[in-house]
């Protein structure tokens, strides 16, 4: 049995074991087979932020494989009525895996110090995993071949950032953080990356115009997160110059692909034009969420069946 808490959980192999899955499973669906890998297995989702693409792209996905799933919300009293290791333990009782989307990471180190199934973080303040896995997804269907390309996130040091530089140094990807001054990324975490993989290709600049010279993808989130309000102005004044815009695509290679993990304040983060424009995959990454987890899922809950049919 195991968990997802972060990137770190994977080796570089299953992860490119999980993108391989996603792949066929993508290809099957599109010839309309839904095979039933997961069939009459069940998956909580138990959410504390409100959500369109995690909660559909689980439940959805859960269906596709043949299993089933609950939406849990604040009714449940997670940590409210009940203590956490009752509640964990109890929830554990009934399923075979939860997918968590909370607000602080200790929530779902909580869930697994307590629980027999396997905990997926479906989003933390710390990082994003699922996010990331349909990112480098994206990423690979446009090259063919990940290694040596160059992501380049414009915006934030955030949870989304975090685990795309990790999913990054994990498949040879350059990483390069395009930010103001104050936005870095955290010291404690690119020293974690480095520790685990010290050829990491990893910078950060204040420079988003040079940064995209060399970039394969193009990558931008909102510049004020859920929690962050109170912070919204002094942060559109410090990203007021990191705008994904056709003047910063134009320092591009023509080749560069857009992406966003959603959703989007147009005008604001990234404008019309690049988003709807023919170098965007916004809309086909957001969709990579549902395969991407899919994968996922066999890979925690069924990992003989990879195993058995999937070759990297």
């Amino acid at each position: 049995m195991r968990h997802l808490l972060t990137l770190f959980d994977l080796t570089p192999q299953e992860l490119r074991q999980i993108l391989a899955t996603a792949q066929t499973l993508k290809a099957k669906l599109k010839q309309g087979e839904r095979p039933a890998i997961l069939e009459r297995y069940t998956l909580a989702l138990l959410f504390e932020k409100p959500s369109l693409r995690t909660r559909v792209s689980f439940e959805t996905g859960m269906n596709h494989l043949g299993g089933s799933s609950l939406f849990l919300g604040d009714d449940v009293g997670w940590g409210k009525r009940e203590s956490p290791s009752d509640f964990t333990r109890v929830l554990g009782q009934f399923v075979d895996a939860v997918a968590c989307r909370a607000k602080s990471h200790e929530r779902v180190e909580q869930l697994a110090e307590y629980n027999a199934v396997p905990i997926i973080n479906s989003l933390t303040d710390l990082c994003h995993p699922c996010q990331a896995i349909a990112d480098v997804l994206t990423l690979l269907e446009n090259f063919g071949e990940v290694k040596g390309r160059h992501m380049v996130f414009v915006g934030d040091g955030n949870n989304v950032s975090r685990s795309l530089a990790l999913a990054c140094a994990m498949l040879d990807i350059q990483f390069t953080l395009a930010r103001p001054d104050g936005y870095e990324l955290d010291q404690p975490w690119l020293d974690r990356i480095l520790a685990k993989y010290p050829n990491a290709k990893m910078n950060q600049t204040a420079d988003p115009i040079a940064a995209v010279q060399s970039a394969d993808a193009i990558y931008t989130d909102v510049w004020t997160s859920m929690g962050q309000e109170a912070e919204s102005i002094a942060r559109r004044a410090a990203f007021k110059n990191f705008q994904v815009n056709e003047q910063l695509l134009e320092a591009a290679p023509k080749t560069a692909r857009v992406l966003h993990c959603l959703p989007a304040v147009r005008g604001e983060e990234i404008t019309d034009a690049v988003m709807d424009g023919p170098q965007s995959d916004v809309i086909e990454q957001a969709g990579n969420r549902m395969h991407a987890q899919k994968a996922l899922m066999i890979q925690l809950l069924r990992p003989e069946w990879i195993a058995e049919n999937i070759r990297v």
